[in-house]
C-alpha cells in the first residue's frame, strides 16, 4: 500500500517513486531538459553520420556533363553496378552471369561469414578458459591483457607484421626448412587465401574474446551449483548455462566482426597483394580515380548488404532481450 501513496516524479526512464524528502524540489527536476541532454549526441550524429551518408546518396545519382561540366541526375552508375553484357543472351559466355561488382560483393560476404565462424571457434575456448578455469582475478586480468597486446598497435602495423611471417623467407618457411619438413619455401602462405583469412582471424578474434568473456563473467556460481545438484552432466551444464549466458557476447562479437570485415580493404591489399578484390577495395580504387559517383554506388550497395546482415543477426539473437 505504501507504493500507492508514495509520490512519483518524471525521470529519464519514466515515472519513478521519490523516497523520503530527496528529489521533491520541482525546480531541480525542471532544471534538466531532455533536449539539452540529447543535443550533443544528435549534433555528432548529424555531422558525422547523416551528412556524410546524404552526400554519398547524392553522389550516387550525380553525373557530370563532359562538355559543360554541369551535374545532372542519372541512374547510369546503378545500371553499371548490376549490368553485365550478355546476361540475357543464351549464346553469350556471360549468359545469366552476375556482374563483376555483384560477384565481388558476394565474395566479400562469403569471406566475412567464413572469418566470423573461425573467430567464434577460436575465441570461445579462450574466453571459456579465462572465465571458468582461471580462478585468480589478477591472473585472469593478466592473461586478458596479454591477449589484448595486439590491439595496442596500429591496425596497419598488425597487417604488415604478417609479411615477415608468411613470406618465402619468413618465419614459418624458415622453421619448416630447418626442421627438414620442406626442401624449398612454400608460396601458399603469402598473397593467398590462406594468408588472407589467417590475418583477418588474428586481427579480429580478440574482439570476440573480450565480448564473450564479459558475458561469461556474469555467470552466477549459485546457478551453476543448482544445475549440478539436479544431476546435470558437464556437457548439459555448459549447454544450458554457458550457452545462454554467453549468447549475448557471441551475438555482439559476431555483429562487430561482420561490420568490420565487410568494409575491410587494407588486409586484402597488404596480405593478399591486391590479387583479391573486396567491396572495400573496389570503393577505394574508384575513389582514387576520382570516379566518385560509381564509388558512392558501391558504398551504398555495401551498406545495404551490411544492413541486411545486421537484421539477420538481430533476428537470430534478440540482443535487447539478452541485455
Amino acid at each position: 500500500m505504501s507504493n500507492l501513496t508514495e509520490p512519483h516524479r518524471r525521470g529519464l526512464i519514466g515515472a519513478q517513486p521519490v523516497s523520503g524528502s530527496a528529489g521533491t524540489d520541482p525546480e531541480v527536476v525542471k532544471s534538466f531538459s531532455v533536449g539539452w541532454l540529447v543535443a550533443p549526441a544528435a549534433l555528432w550524429m548529424t555531422v558525422f553520420l547523416i551528412v556524410p551518408f546524404a552526400s554519398i546518396v547524392v553522389f550516387s545519382f550525380l553525373g557530370i556533363d563532359p562538355d559543360t561540366r554541369t551535374p545532372y541526375f542519372t541512374l547510369f552508375y546503378y545500371g553499371e553496378f548490376f549490368y553485365n553484357e550478355g546476361f540475357f543472351d543464351e549464346e553469350s559466355r556471360r549468359y545469366l552471369t552476375l556482374s563483376i561488382f555483384v560477384r565481388t560483393l558476394g565474395t566479400t560476404i562469403y569471406y566475412t561469414l567464413f572469418v566470423m565462424v573461425l573467430c567464434l571457434l577460436a575465441a570461445y575456448p579462450i574466453a571459456f578458459f579465462l572465465a571458468m578455469q582461471v580462478k585468480s582475478f589478477k591472473f585472469q586480468m593478466a592473461l586478458f591483457l596479454l591477449a589484448m597486446v595486439p590491439f595496442w598497435t596500429s591496425y596497419l602495423i598488425r597487417a604488415v607484421a604478417w609479411l615477415p611471417m608468411l613470406g618465402r623467407r619468413g618465419l614459418i618457411n624458415t622453421a619448416l626448412q630447418s626442421m627438414g619438413i620442406i626442401d624449398k619455401p612454400i608460396e601458399v602462405f603469402l598473397y593467398s587465401e590462406f594468408g588472407y583469412v589467417m590475418a583477418l582471424v588474428q586481427l579480429y578474434v580478440v574482439l570476440s574474446v573480450c565480448l564473450i568473456l564479459f558475458s561469461m563473467a556474469k555467470l552466477d556460481g549459485g546457478l551453476s551449483g543448482a544445475v549440478v545438484a539436479r544431476g546435470a552432466s558437464p556437457f548439459q551444464r555448459s549447454r544450458e548455462i554457458m550457452g545462454a549466458i554467453s549468447l549475448q557476447g557471441v551475438a555482439i562479437g559476431m555483429l562487430f566482426i561482420f561490420l568490420m570485415i565487410m568494409g575491410e580493404f587494407a588486409t586484402a591489399v597488404v596480405v593478399y597483394g591486391g590479387k583479391h578484390s573486396t567491396a572495400g577495395t573496389v570503393i577505394l580504387n574508384y575513389y582514387a580515380t576520382a570516379n566518385y559517383s560509381f564509388s558512392a554506388v558501391n558504398a551504398i550497395m555495401l551498406m545495404l548488404a551490411m544492413m541486411v546482415g545486421v537484421i539477420i543477426i538481430l533476428r537470430i539473437v534478440d540482443i535487447r532481450k539478452e541485455l
